[in-house]
């Protein structure tokens, strides 16, 4: 039923393995290379320049068309300005998650579909579809799900959690069955050596190996303000600005005989709380809430009859699935964890599965310091109750 694919070249080896299981399988393969970012660092470097001359490589090796595209404007409107509003904001966003919702699998698939004419998108995440990963399962009066991938360490499954059903139905994920090791050595077998030889990217993407806070600081100014100590209230040091701190970092502040981990941000008084020790009882919370989530197939049963959804939860892509319980409170989720977790941040994704299934996201909007009243006439802080916290959500 598929014919013409349209994959998602990187000029990385995922997608360009991807790209060669697709031609195998019989497919017309059109390649396209998204180019989201031309900024030159300060080193007068564009990586995409690279990307896309590694990009065409492949295609030229594969014998399929390259075609180049701009998102940069869309990626600039859709995913980094919403970038610098979290980090303004206190919170520490996921650019990855809204690159794959608002631009791969929305103007790219648009584009595929209606320039090229394509049936369906192929990318080179690791994950699986109830569709089959070349889609010989589609129904096209039946909902997707997104299923995790064979590597459960390479699962990519927490990037692809806001991704919507209409894309979702017409996309393939040839590696889903596939290890790392394996694509890298169909690429050494297939003349692609080169191409698995590179190192993988690792952060985001346009900030490339600079510096965090000095790429930052390019967009968002500076703004000095206070290191306060959450047990004393006393000022401990100076800090540029609080979009320059994630929760659960080390501060490294000079001069001092212990480590300081950032604990709160307080944003209208330009103020980072801070914690002394890596495991400072502030740091760790097993319950959090979040803002309206996103089901990828459907709304789990279990919320619908308003009944507890027990699954599996992470909001980092490196770390193992924790069990946790679900339950639905007005605008959004109450997330009780089985196991304390630490540095649990606002902003990111709380992303959850179940039996192998990715079944959708939601963004976490309170963190474990909400868990705390602070009295600063006594110096000290007092721990909620549950009920006395999801009252005050509620």
């Amino acid at each position: 039923m598929f014919k013409k694919v349209a994959v998602g070249i990187s000029g990385g080896v995922d997608s360009s393995i991807a790209a060669l299981l697709l031609k195998r399988k019989g497919f017309n393969v059109q390649g396209v290379f998204m180019q989201n970012w031309d900024i030159r660092d300060e080193k007068g470097v564009c990586s995409s320049e690279e990307d896309f001359k590694d990009a065409q490589f492949v295609c030229n090796k594969l014998g399929i068309k390259l075609n180049h595209v701009n998102f940069v404007k869309q990626y600039w409107n859709e995913v980094f300005c919403d970038l610098i509003k979290e980090y303004e904001s206190g919170n520490t966003p996921n650019p990855d998650i809204l690159c794959n919702r608002n631009i791969k699998f929305n103007y790219f698939y648009k584009y595929a579909i209606g320039e090229l004419g394509c049936d369906a998108i192929a990318t080179g995440h690791y994950a699986n579809s109830s569709f089959g990963r070349f889609l010989e399962k589609y129904e096209s009066n039946k909902a997707v799900k997104l299923l995790l991938a064979k590597d459960s360490k390479k699962d990519q499954t927490f990037f692809l959690c806001q991704v919507r059903q209409e894309m979702l139905r017409k996309t393939m994920f040839p590696l889903g069955n596939l290890t790392k090791l394996e694509v890298k050595q169909l690429a050494v077998d297939n003349d692609l050596e080169r191409i698995a030889s590179k190192p993988e990217s690792m952060g985001i993407c346009f900030i490339g190996s600079r510096n965090f806070q000095d790429f930052i600081k390019e967009y968002i100014p500076d703004k000095s303000g206070d290191f306060v100590d959450i047990n004393t209230g006393k000022v401990v040091g100076k800090h540029e600005g609080i979009h320059k701190w994630t929760l659960g970092q080390r501060t490294r502040i000079s001069g001092l005989p212990v480590a300081y981990f950032v604990g709160r941000k307080d944003v209208e008084n330009n103020i980072i709380y801070v914690a002394s020790g890596t495991d400072h009882s502030l740091l760790h919370s097993d319950l959090f809430f979040t803002g309206e989530p996103h089901w990828i197939h459907s709304e789990p049963s279990e919320l619908q009859c308003n009944y507890i959804l027990e699954c599996n939860f992470k909001f980092q892509h490196t770390e193992n699935w924790k069990r946790c319980q679900i339950c639905k409170i007005e605008n959004g989720l109450v997330v009780k964890l089985d196991e304390e977790m630490r540095a649990l941040t606002n902003g990111q994704y709380a992303v959850f599965s179940k039996n192998g299934e990715c079944l959708g996201s939601a963004k976490i909007k309170t963190t474990p310091i909400s868990r705390f009243s602070y009295d600063y006439d006594v110096n000290k802080y007092k721990e909620k109750s549950e009920t006395e916290i999801i009252t005050e959500q509620i």
